[in-house]
């Protein structure tokens, strides 16, 4: 990625072709900026190198002033984002307080660059829409999503908290109770009930979804750039405030939490492919039972429970192997 320190190119941008990026595609055309998350093989999910990618794009098309529009998508038709790569999570961020820290910084410095870009952006969802992937959802200004789309939010089911956007913006979009309804059940909600919500602003077939997006994107052409601009900060004032309010406090507690039994639990389940036993989580957490081990570096025992260190390949009670 090159190193961006010349006076022009801080308030003009670069060619798209410049950039070289792995994660993401990047490309200008006229006036219209579009960003593809380009991980179709694991439903694009971001990594930190896509978080940062995102982030270097959006900083280009806020100091580029032939654009005017940006379209944020996913390659592929399955999915337009589905959160963090859970695969990185679990092996370099999730055990390491210290680095989940780090990461979510590279994740709340992104969605500040979005945020602050100064030119209206068009969520184009052309497949599942999956925990942080709504929360990039929601930070686009517009949102235009193919008729088979589902968007669903999963923190509470898997061992986190959405609290990256999803807890700050869903309810002024679809309301409280509905807020709470995604977020506490984990369920999926249709394109058509999101749109009947507000959580999007059309739904077409997938066949019409470029053209829609690029009609969506001449009308918004058509209007003055400057009132445009301070019209969005403006309109961002709630989300800018709920968000100052709490990511920080996320961040911290969201590092530590991310070692804990939960979390682990979660993890394992979602690696295995098989529902969390949520009845077991529970008990160990209730009453006079023994506790839930919030630490970091352990795994639970499959055959009698216990938590064991990491570094342990065997039960240090019942000798079990450990997974």
């Amino acid at each position: 990625m090159p190193q961006v320190t010349s006076p022009d190119v801080v308030f003009t941008g670069m060619p798209a072709e410049n950039y070289g990026f792995k994660r993401i595609i990047y490309k200008k055309d006229s006036y219209i900026a579009t960003i593809t998350i380009n991980r179709p093989d694991v439903l694009n999910c971001f990594d930190t190198l896509t978080l940062k990618e995102l982030g270097t794009a959006f900083l280009d098309c806020g100091s580029d002033d032939a654009i005017a529009v940006v379209v944020i998508t996913g390659a592929g038709e399955r999915a337009f984002c589905t959160g963090a790569d859970l695969k990185e999570q679990e092996d370099h961020i999730l055990k390491k307080p210290n680095n989940y820290h780090k990461w979510m910084y590279t994740f709340i410095e992104m969605h500040d660059r979005l945020r602050n870009i100064g030119k209206p952006t068009i969520a184009r969802l052309n497949g599942m829409v999956v925990g942080g992937g709504n929360e990039l959802n929601m930070a686009c200004d517009l949102a235009i999503a193919a008729d088979h789309v589902t968007i669903r939010q999963v923190g509470a089911a898997r061992g986190s908290v959405a609290a990256g956007g999803a807890t700050q913006w869903l309810p002024m979009m679809v309301g409280d109770r509905r807020a709470r309804e995604m977020l506490l059940l984990c369920e999926s909600v249709d394109a058509y009930t999101a749109l009947d919500w507000g959580l999007v602003n059309q739904v077409v077939p997938a066949s019409m979804l470029d053209a829609t997006v690029a009609e969506m994107a001449e009308k918004l052409y058509n209007k003055l750039p400057e009132c445009t601009r301070y019209t969005k900060q403006q309109l961002n004032m709630w989300r800018d405030f709920s968000w100052a309010m709490t990511v920080g406090h996320a961040r911290d507690w969201l590092a530590l939490h991310a070692g804990s039994y939960e979390t682990a639990e979660g993890l394992k389940a979602f690696r295995k492919k098989q529902p969390i036993n949520y009845s077991k989580i529970r008990g160990k957490a209730a009453g006079d039972a023994e506790g839930v081990n919030l630490g970091v570096n352990l795994r639970n025992c499959g055959k009698c429970s216990k938590e064991m260190p990491l570094s342990f390949g065997f039960c240090g009670n019942c000798g079990e192997k450990l997974g």
